[in-house]
């Protein structure tokens, strides 16, 4: 299986674990609404619009729908994956849409939970978010007015922002990647001009 497989079969595991009324990082989500969004997501043509305020509030309702199914139910629906006709249905391309999407909303449950812990490195995960946040980290911060440079403590480098007064971003690929896409239960070091990396700290992260 691929990273996106892995992250989705581990956040079912956690879904069966917590229950459905658990907290997550999703502002104003609980796991059962969680994993409505994900089904939604990967079997209605609508999500494609949820951005549209008309089509926002239908798949709001839609959504809702889903989470008072019963919860074995709605998270075997998580775990058996899109529908048959949905694009993601193809490995490649499952790989490249959903790895960042399961990653994150597998630490948007874990990391919810009282005394959690960054995992373990894992190589083959690590290269995988590695690229993502490397390629989209341009497009998730760019709000900065100030320069931002991507590390990891392995040495890998990527530049999210050219500006001046750059600030360093130190954390492990998973780390970066939800700094990036916005959470804030995340462990990463700043390194920079202290005004700068205050500034680093508040602008808007994510799509």
């Amino acid at each position: 299986m691929g990273i996106a497989a892995d992250e989705r079969q581990a956040l079912c595991d956690l879904f069966t674990e917590v229950g459905p009324a658990a907290p997550t990082l999703c502002a104003g989500w609980q796991t059962k609404d969680l994993a409505a969004h994900l089904v939604v997501r990967e079997s209605r043509p609508e999500a494609a619009g949820i951005l549209l305020k008309p089509i926002a509030d239908r798949l709001a309702r839609l959504q809702d729908d889903y989470a008072a199914k019963p919860w074995s139910e709605l998270v075997e629906q998580v775990r058996s994956g899109p529908a048959w006709y949905w694009p993601t249905r193809i490995g490649k391309l499952d790989e490249l849409v959903n790895t960042a999407e399961f990653f994150i909303h597998h630490e948007d449950v874990r990391r919810a939970q009282p005394g959690w812990e960054p995992r373990e490195p894992d190589a083959r995960r690590d290269k995988a978010l590695w690229q993502v946040v490397s390629r989209m980290g341009k497009l998730l911060l760019r709000s900065s007015p100030v320069g931002i440079q991507l590390r990891t403590p392995s040495g890998k480098q990527a530049t999210a922002k050219h500006a001046e007064n750059p600030v360093t971003i130190t954390g492990e690929p998973g780390e970066l990647l939800l700094y990036a896409y916005g959470r804030d239960e995340i462990r990463v070091d700043f390194d920079g001009d202290p005004a700068a990396v205050d500034t680093v700290q508040s602008i808007n992260r994510g799509l």
